[in-house]
């Protein structure tokens, strides 16, 4: 068959689907519903995985690109019942101030900073936050991590090496409390736990960019570290590193010696492993496509449910289909129509049903994907390859569950056709 002929078949099948589609809307309607509810999962989660991926890069892109992390324990899933004979990193003693100025001093190392999260409770006159996430760090803090300053300064060495009662706030905490005032020069009352807390100085104000990994926006602020631990009582065992390598030095040189230099001051003999964790941000990244790796593919498995709904509709229309042309099918044999003709034909409508379903969830799912990129901090978009993939899968769907259609009818005797009433 020329390929000329095989195009005019093939839209011939597409037009005689539609027909079909018109005469059996009911029929139809629930394929075609089964087909664009599979599709629609597969892209409303590939975007919102695309997205995610694209939000977990620039967050960790903002703290740069080489810098690393060293934490008292790695990151970690797993069980270590009541012993932790199993996790020694368990007794991991915590990460102190002193081995953070031993760490400044190695020549690969451009900056090193302690930062510490806890949570507090603010107010200003009558208005209230009653969960506020803090931020204590070093005095480095902008030169580690630039805040995206909107008003006001960040804190000086003088005020983080004193435990200065001052705060910078993020832009949710500053329009919440102030409505719309200057916050810069006001003070606010924070208290956590039983820790006495009391007065602070608003001396900032910055813009905090949310992502995936920080949630939607929240009130947030940061101070020195040591005025978190000093007034509202954080407890600095949990205190993390943020190593920022030198730009003339590789990452792996600068992981190397802050790890040569911490196992040298904790004693640590080379045949013991490490009483700390570096993290580094592929090591994150690492973790992240483990863990949303195995969210995809549930979602993808939930979403075949519908297909395979969808492809038992297909086998249903078009069995039906089958035999109300049954006359017809004798007919094009009768005229010189080969068994592969008919097979095509059928196959051709029954991608053409999944096709139609396809188009439906691609569309749904793409308008999805803009409603959430509006309204959440997951910058989602239908990649390319997802576009594909549910065209592709809607393709498959249509010849697998189609064939069995398409060969019975293929098959079908010209002679007993012709007499089909």
């Amino acid at each position: 068959m020329k390929f000329v002929d095989k195009v005019k078949m093939s839209l011939e099948g597409v037009g005689i689907a539609f027909e079909a589609m018109r005469a059996n809307k009911t029929r139809a309607g629930l394929t075609i519903l089964g087909v664009a509810v599979g599709v629609f999962v597969v892209v409303v989660i590939s975007a919102a995985v695309h997205g995610i991926n694209v939000s977990v890069a620039a967050q960790l892109e903002s703290a740069g690109p080489t810098t690393f992390f060293v934490n008292r324990f790695p990151i970690v899933f797993e069980n270590c019942g009541d012993s932790g004979d199993s996790c020694r990193w368990r007794s991991n003693p915590p990460l102190q101030f002193f081995e953070v100025a031993a760490l400044e001093r190695i020549p690969s190392v451009a900056e090193v900073g302690a930062q510490q999260r806890w949570n507090a409770s603010m107010k200003y006159r009558d208005r209230y936050l009653a969960s506020t996430s803090l931020t204590g760090f070093t005095s480095n803090w902008p030169q580690i991590n630039p805040p995206d300053l909107i008003d006001g300064r960040a804190f000086t060495d003088q005020e983080a090496n004193s435990a200065s009662r001052v705060v910078v706030l993020n832009h949710v905490a500053a329009e919440r409390l102030f409505l719309g005032e200057p916050a810069v020069g006001k003070e606010v009352m924070l208290t956590s736990g039983s820790a006495r807390g009391g007065p602070f100085l608003v001396i900032g104000v910055f813009k905090d960019a949310t992502s995936f990994l920080s949630g939607p926006e929240r009130p947030s602020g940061v101070m020195p570290i040591l005025s978190l631990a000093r007034h509202l009582g954080a407890r600095m065992e949990w205190m993390t590193l943020v190593v920022k390598p030198a730009d003339t030095v590789a990452p792996a040189v600068a992981m190397d010696d802050v790890q040569a230099t911490l196992r040298g001051m904790r004693g640590l003999k080379p045949s013991r492993e490490s009483n700390f964790a570096i993290i580094t941000q592929d090591r994150i990244l690492d973790i992240y496509n483990k863990i949303f790796g195995m969210f995809f593919l549930v979602m993808i498995a939930l979403s075949s449910v519908g297909l395979l709904v969808g492809g038992v509709g297909v086998v249903a229309i078009m069995l039906i289909s089958v035999t109300e042309r049954t006359r017809e099918i004798g007919v094009r044999k009768a005229l010189g129509a080969t068994r592969h003709t008919i097979l095509w034909q059928f196959l051709v409508e029954a991608v053409t049903l999944t096709a139609t379903g396809a188009m439906i969830g691609l569309a749904l799912g793409w308008m999805v994907a803009v409603l959430v990129k509006n309204v959440t901090p997951i910058a989602a978009s239908v990649p390319p390859l997802a576009i594909v993939a549910a065209l592709g899968m809607s393709a498959v769907t249509g010849i697998v569950f189609g064939m069995l259609p398409a060969m019975r009818a293929a098959k079908l005797d010209p002679v007993a056709a012709l007499r089909h009433e």
